[in-house]
């Protein structure tokens, strides 16, 4: 059954009319009605594109110069109106309202307005009602109407027209998901200032057997109009129902392991939300290898991520250790395979995610938003402090150590060794109780280590508990008033020292 939803009838309403008339004709030649208000349909009108005015459609005329002009039940109710519901067609027909296929909006410069010093009359008056609402009406219900915000697209949508006689799923949702972009990033202010909304949509995926605690409700959700859960994961193998915690040791799991690809075949292990074990090694198996001898207790019932294409040695690397869920951008034939005859494992695809983006934590009646935390500095940024220089190959760990302390809950001590960690120190409320752990997960593998710490160390006594485990060289952000004090116990053990300049709390 083809997805491919016919556009009949469309709605124009856009403040840039570049290309406008362009695509209002290609649309007439294509037995396309259009439907316009204001300046757009006095434009199509002026370059004899036929045209039926928004108030002949609503019976009501434009108001409040301009102010009220769409916001009226026979056009939202044939934007919003599910055609896969009879009864949504049925109440449509029973009412007098013609469904609505195809929106095309765009918005009020209110962004450029304010940035340009205008006025306060005239910064109200660029702040869009109509355009807003009709933008996210399509978007949500992408699985009946397209919705088209930039000009660029005009061409492509005219030829997806001509060629199918309408838009595809995969083309309705990826216009939607730039629709809901377009709102969003809309009220952002000039600079670099977060914007005065976020709003945020999401879809129910799947009802979860529980959420992270047997007596808690839980569900997936996607983000309306977006790829799908995870940028567009996919279960390959699904030996039982993925769990609310499995979907968060997953995300923090691939999310690590795309931090590490640059540097080579990358295998992760994750148990609750915090990595024990990371490595990055000459192949996916040998780097599974080194990340589950970190922590051998702790992988037991794991999340495992790889940064690239999983093959069948990869696979069956992990055969003698009990894993939950393993995610990866693919896999072969033969690691799928491998992978099947295991009793209860769950198999996805995932495309690495993308940096950047904004992390939103949901507060009682409010929340706080902030950058995503991104992985961490270039070489560049990196400051040798100590009178040792570090080795070729303690530079190497140390970079390695740093990215990884970079997802690791705070207060965080990661020790590594060849391009992998040896002790993890996760989620401690003091940082030399994190060097105590981290020591004590690697124990004799400490020698000839590194340490990477995510936040500055407020007295010497982690660095101590680290040079007497055998770490050789630390990496941290630098920044306590005791810094000089902390220096002068790694010097004193003959340690190398790098600062980062960048604190990397996670909570």
């Amino acid at each position: 059954m083809s997805d491919v939803r016919p556009v009949r009838r469309a709605l124009l309403a856009v403040y840039d009319k570049d290309g406008l008339v362009e695509l209002a004709r290609g649309l007439s030649e294509l037995g396309v009605a259009i439907v316009s208000s204001g300046g757009t349909a006095g434009t199509l009108r002026g370059a004899g594109v036929p045209v039926t005015q928004v108030d002949d459609v609503t019976g009501f005329p434009e108001m409040l110069d301009g102010r009220v002009k769409t916001l009226h039940p026979k056009i939202h109710a044939g934007i919003l109106a599910d055609r896969r519901k009879p009864e949504h067609e049925a109440q449509l027909a029973e009412l007098g309202i013609e469904p609505i296929d195809l929106v095309v909006v765009n918005l009020y410069p209110f962004r450029e307005t304010v940035a340009g010093g205008a006025g306060e009359d005239d910064v109200i008056e660029k702040i869009d009602i109509g355009g807003p609402a009709m933008v996210r009406a399509a978007a949500k219900n992408f699985a009946s109407v397209g919705v088209v915000v930039s000009p660029s697209r005009y061409a492509e949508i005219l030829e997806a027209l001509d060629a199918d006689g309408g838009l595809s799923l995969e083309v309705r949702r990826a216009l939607a998901a730039e629709a809901f972009a377009h709102t969003a990033g809309w009220f952002a202010t000039a600079g670099d200032a977060l914007p005065p909304f976020v709003g945020l949509a999401f879809d129910k995926v799947a009802d979860l057997r529980y959420g992270e605690n047997p007596h808690q409700r839980g569900a997936l959700y996607a983000a309306t109009g977006g790829p799908g859960v995870l940028g567009g994961a996919e279960v390959l193998v699904e030996g039982k129902e993925m769990s609310f915690n499995n979907w968060l040791d997953v995300d923090a799991a691939l999310t690590l392991a795309a931090d590490l690809d640059h540097l080579g075949p990358a295998a992760v292990i994750v148990k609750h939300n915090n990595p024990c074990g990371a490595a990055v090694q000459g192949s996916l198996s040998a780097a599974y290898a080194a990340a589950f001898e970190t922590d051998t207790v702790s992988a037991f019932g794991g999340i495992v991520a790889f940064g690239r294409e999983v093959d069948e040695d990869a696979a069956r690397a992990m055969a003698d250790v009990f894993t939950e869920v393993v995610v990866a951008p693919s896999f072969t034939r033969g690691a799928l395979a491998a992978f099947a005859e295991r009793k209860g494992l769950r198999v996805i695809a995932a495309p690495l995610p993308e940096p950047g983006g904004l992390d939103v934590r949901v507060l009682v009646g409010s929340a706080l938003v902030q950058d995503r935390d991104s992985a961490p500095e270039s070489g560049n940024d990196l400051e040798v402090v100590s009178t040792r220089q570090p080795t070729e190959e303690e530079w190497r760990d140390l970079r390695f150590a740093w990215i990884v302390s970079l997802r690791v809950k705070s207060n965080a001590i990661v020790f590594a060794r060849d391009l992998a960690t040896v002790g993890v120190g996760a989620g401690q409320m003091s940082r030399v109780d994190a060097s105590f752990l981290a020591a004590r997960k690697a124990g004799d593998r400490a020698k000839g280590s590194v340490m990477a710490s995510d936040a500055f160390f407020p007295f010497p006594d982690a660095v101590d508990v680290a040079a007497d485990a055998g770490v050789t060289a630390v990496i941290h952000p630098g920044g306590s008033i005791h810094d000089e004090e902390v220096l002068a116990a790694a010097e004193t053990r003959g340690m190398a020292v790098v600062v980062t300049g960048r604190r990397h709390f996670r909570h």
